[in-house]
């Protein structure tokens, strides 16, 4: 479906009372939402009240496709360990990983030590002042760059994240769904319409939150707060009774699904980890070893020193984005008269306590397994 901006005199004439064009509430819509944002918006966030680009960077890389409440503790985790983009860009990839592992989207993490790697090679330690120097680090994109450049340095310059196209499309009516290109095309040409002129730095950043809070509070996907949200007057979907469709949705293709047998070879209390290969998913994390049937997953025992016999635990399925991913997990024993082999040496794979998971990148449903099987030999 083409993307088209719908006029505000194309609303119904049924709307309760007559509505300002659309030209008029572009030209006041920043100062709305400024004044909105410092009276209600969110303003004790762990990394608000600060211009410190390290921080700023590394929230909006944790917050990409990941609720603010889950994002907190990981956050002071990592500021913990890494308290600058020095101490992240120098430590081992697999101490990024091990904090990260459980957030998902674990391409985030790759990019964010790639990321501080650059930032201390190329420029020095310091964070580029510009949303197109910005964007040319790994892992950051248009929106991102846009935001840190916002709040860090006051550069005027617009975001669009999902809940910003979320806002968008329904106060203004934006048809078509937001990851078609010219439906995006056309909200990027908007969001730039709307950004306040002759700001100051303050004015800029908290437009910005402003439209990050609007989105992540009241304008949310299921059940809107309309009454409460400074444009409801104006609002599109608010005026038609839109807000379900608004924005549209994706269109629907069926989720594929995908199998797989997971190994858990135990030794006492410590269990054989394989470490994934860069790409694909759970890339860079240690997860347990896989084969495509029980027959091969009973040979890959055997080679890593089992005796071959596998015994079935309780299956589980973990879906991603765009597929389900069904996992047969079978347990054996290490078979000791075999003695320890090369491989068990190899710098890809590892004994691992139980009790030391932590210290280790694991995906989450396999932290589960795991812990589940912890638990059954307490």
């Amino acid at each position: 479906m083409p993307s088209r901006v719908i006029p505000r005199s194309a609303v119904s004439a049924s709307a309760a009372t007559p509505q300002a064009p659309v030209s008029a509430l572009t030209a006041k819509f920043s100062s709305r939402l400024i004044a909105w944002q410092r009276q209600h918006g969110r303003h004790d966030l762990p990394w608000q009240n600060t211009r410190d680009p390290y921080r700023i960077w590394l929230s909006e890389i944790m917050l990409q496709q990941t609720q603010v409440s889950t994002v907190i503790p990981y956050y002071a985790k990592f500021l913990a360990r890494f308290p600058t983009v020095v101490a992240l860009a120098t430590a081992p990839v697999d101490d990024v990983m091990a904090l990260w592992a459980g957030l998902g989207y674990y391409t985030r993490a790759r990019n964010l030590h790639r990321c501080a790697q650059a930032v201390l090679e190329q420029h020095g330690g310091a964070f580029p002042a510009s949303p197109e120097a910005l964007a040319e680090l790994p892992g950051i994109g248009r929106s991102t760059a846009a935001a840190i450049a916002s709040f860090a340095f006051g550069a005027r310059a617009t975001i669009l994240d999902g809940n910003v196209k979320r806002v968008l499309a329904r106060v203004f009516g934006v048809e078509g769904f937001p990851g078609e290109k010219k439906v995006e095309n056309a909200m990027w040409t908007l969001a730039e319409s709307l950004l306040p002129a002759n700001a100051s730095d303050d004015e800029v950043s908290a437009y910005t939150q402003g439209l990050m809070d609007l989105g992540a509070t009241l304008c949310v996907r299921g059940k809107p707060d309309c009454l409460r949200c400074p444009f409801a007057p104006d609002c599109v979907a608010n005026v038609t009774g839109r807000q379900r469709e608004l924005p549209t949705s994706r269109p629907k293709k069926a989720v594929p699904t995908r199998h797989t047998y997971m190994l858990v070879l135990r030794d006492g209390n410590a269990v054989m980890l394989e470490k994934r290969p860069p790409s694909g998913i759970w890339g860079g994390l240690w997860s347990l070893p896989e084969a495509a049937d029980e027959a091969a997953l009973a040979a890959r025992a055997r080679e890593f020193g089992g005796d071959g016999a596998v015994s079935r635990l309780a299956p589980l399925t973990h879906v991603f984005t765009h597929f389900k991913l069904d996992i047969e997990p079978r347990l054996a024993e290490l078979d000791h008269t075999v003695g320890v082999l090369a491989a068990l040496g190899d710098a890809d794979t590892a004994w691992v306590a139980l009790s030391d998971l932590d210290s280790f990148g694991v995906p989450a449903p396999v932290r589960k397994l795991l812990d589940a099987l912890q638990g059954s030999l307490i």
